[in-house]
């Protein structure tokens, strides 16, 4: 039976990239769905995996890769990165053309350093695809709105119908396209399938050099454990000791390296504000993978034993918040970051739009650490400097309960299973 396609916020945010630039480059991780995504708006594909075609496309693309590139437009250009050559055609093409909307490139890893001789810069634009939030898979009933929170068009009422035990089992899924809908133990295995394929073949083709997959492991559960927190190089070295005795901070930055590459982690970063006083800023980043059910995947967590371990649970489900943040944000033209200074104070997310505004989150599951988030959120708000900075549009707890309200203090409790961008 043939799946149904179901609306990403990518769909809009391609939209607009194609009316802008010649060429559009979709980045994200392997199975995200770039390429159905991408199948959703191009009029014709080349896809450089085809087993039985991939060795005369690549024979194309020495020869003249120019061939490879008739087709009707927008021309998808799947994992172009197998002829990095394409990169190069495609801008050629753009100048030579003057029109937008011409091609559709995408990629589930960076290609190697100088691979390319050109940027795109002016004719290729680039977007990021994750894995689907909680509102693409039908899962959040999207009342509050992110987009309304900035411009301050919303009561912030709304309800959620996710139980603690369907958030448990969500983390464990993933947002993986192919498993929405699917069967609880197919989803599961297709996770598992994914982990299997990074730790096995994907981290080490994306550079060449061959990895240990032990190490890799170890690695990556090191990451899981230390999911949603600011383990650095030498904590995460320390922590694999019990799982694998001769790894080295060199070799940990090289195998971090290869992951990003192929995006199975991608960190937050530290938020900068103008402060009231000289108060020094942590800058290191918070660990996360591209999808928390990597992370229950690698540690072997199932949605019954997170449920026994409230922290695991709470740390996964901040990372399943940034996630979803990452994605809104980025419709309306915003970044995600964390905050945390020396006296300890801390925003598990600010998101900053482009213009100036920006709003402070807490990320809290269930509704007895509420009280203590909202108070953090508003000592963060009169430590800001709003003499150079705007006042936040916002302050959020955001939650894994039931009811989205706004408080008398302004601040507003929203449920992950209300939110949408």
């Amino acid at each position: 039976m043939e799946r149904k396609y179901l609306k990403r916020i990518a769909d809009d945010v391609l939209d607009t990239h194609l009316e802008a630039s010649g060429a559009v480059l979709i980045e994200g991780p392997k199975w995200c769905g770039k390429t159905w995504t991408a199948k959703e708006k191009s009029k014709s594909s080349l896809f450089m995996q085809d087993p039985d075609q991939k060795a005369s496309y690549l024979k194309a693309a020495d020869t003249k890769p120019s061939i490879l590139l008739r087709g009707e437009t927008p021309r998808l250009l799947d994992e172009w990165q197998e002829a990095p050559v394409l990169w190069d055609a495609v801008r050629f093409a753009v100048d030579q053309r003057g029109d937008v909307g011409q091609f559709i490139l995408t990629g589930s890893a960076v290609p190697l350093d100088n691979a390319v001789s050109h940027t795109g810069t002016g004719r290729i634009s680039r977007m990021f695809m994750r894995t689907m939030t909680l509102y693409e898979s039908l899962e959040s009933s999207g009342d509050i709105s992110l987009q309304a929170l900035f411009d301050g068009t919303t009561d912030g009422d709304g309800l959620s119908t996710l139980s603690i035990e369907r958030l448990a089992f969500i983390l464990t899924r993933g947002g993986w396209p192919a498993s929405i809908g699917d069967q609880d133990h197919v989803a599961l295995r297709r996770v598992s399938d994914y982990v299997e394929a990074v730790i096995n073949q994907d981290i080490s083709r994306v550079d060449g050099v061959e990895k240990s997959p032990a190490r890799v492991r170890a690695l990556m559960r090191s990451i899981a454990r230390n999911v949603s927190t600011m383990a650095n190089f030498s904590t995460i070295r320390n922590d694999i000791a019990g799982d694998e005795d001769t790894i080295s901070e060199k070799t940990i930055a090289s195998y971090m390296n290869a992951l990003r590459r192929i995006h199975v982690v991608e960190d937050l970063t530290a938020w900068s504000p103008a402060m009231r006083s000289k108060t020094a800023i942590r800058t290191s980043p918070k660990r996360h993978f591209i999808d928390p059910s990597i992370a229950t995947t690698v540690l072997r967590a199932t949605a019954d034993s997170l449920l026994e371990d409230f922290i695991t649970f709470g740390l996964l489900f901040e990372s399943l918040c940034i996630r979803d943040l990452r994605v809104y944000a980025g419709a309306i033209d915003g970044e995600v970051f964390h905050y945390r200074d020396k006296s300890g104070l801390e925003a598990d997310a600010i998101i900053h739009l482009k213009d100036g505004r920006w709003g402070a989150i807490e990320v809290k599951m269930g509704a007895k650490e509420i009280e203590m988030a909202a108070e953090n959120l508003k000592t963060l708000r009169n430590k800001v400097n709003t003499d150079k900075m705007k006042e936040p549009s916002f302050l959020m707890v955001l939650t894994g309960t039931e009811l989205a309200y706004r408080r008398d203090d302004g601040v507003c409790i929203v449920p992950i299973g209300c939110l949408k961008f």
